[in-house]
């Protein structure tokens, strides 16, 4: 009997945790993703209305970093119900062919808007204010733009400082981080 619940105890730990879905596209698709027509002023309306923040996931097939981000950072508790609950999250194919409206009028398929907003490394993460001028792009209009994979303390720190405005009071997110780290230390 002790053998017994030894060996589900030792198959409980080594068993992988549960798989983010991937989609045809070769991207992770999480539960907390918004399915929109990629029309960046419909979808930060929308955003607004539902009381929730802006941001465009930039993503490649076969990414590991972007693999890295779905599996052990999104997937932290705290991160998921930060993106689920407080914002909604769009997500793009630098290498796709879907057509996006960027906020000046300008549509192009996902990949040339890419090149158009400089993203030249995924993940990127494009945090977008509540209010974009209509001859802005998103990267014009961006808060913040965090390109590659980082830990979970910085992810969540990021995604606290988009959602909280702490960009408002004119603290750089590095200094906010640091002291975010200090607080958090034991």
């Amino acid at each position: 009997m002790i053998r017994a619940l030894a060996c589900a105890l030792m198959l409980s730990i080594a068993a992988p945790a549960a798989a983010v879905p991937v989609g045809d596209d070769g991207l992770h698709k999480p539960d907390w993703l918004a399915e929109t027509f990629k029309d960046l002023p419909e979808d930060l309306a929308e955003a607004n209305a539902e009381g929730r923040r802006l941001m465009i996931l930039i993503e490649q097939r076969d990414c590991i970093y972007c693999t890295k981000m779905h599996e052990e950072v999104f997937t932290d508790p705290q991160i998921a119900a930060i993106l689920r609950d407080d914002f909604m999250v769009i997500q793009m194919n630098l290498f796709g062919d879907v057509e996006v409206t960027d906020f000046d009028g300008t549509t192009r398929a996902e990949k040339d808007m890419a090149i158009r907003w400089g993203a030249m490394f995924t993940p990127m993460l494009i945090f977008l204010p509540e209010e974009v001028a209509s001859d802005q792009t998103a990267a014009d209009a961006a808060i913040a733009m965090m390109p590659g994979a980082f830990g979970p303390g910085t992810t969540r720190t990021m995604l606290e400082w988009v959602r909280d405005r702490e960009y408002e009071n004119g603290e750089h997110f590095q200094r906010f981080l640091a002291r975010q780290m200090q607080q958090d230390a034991p």
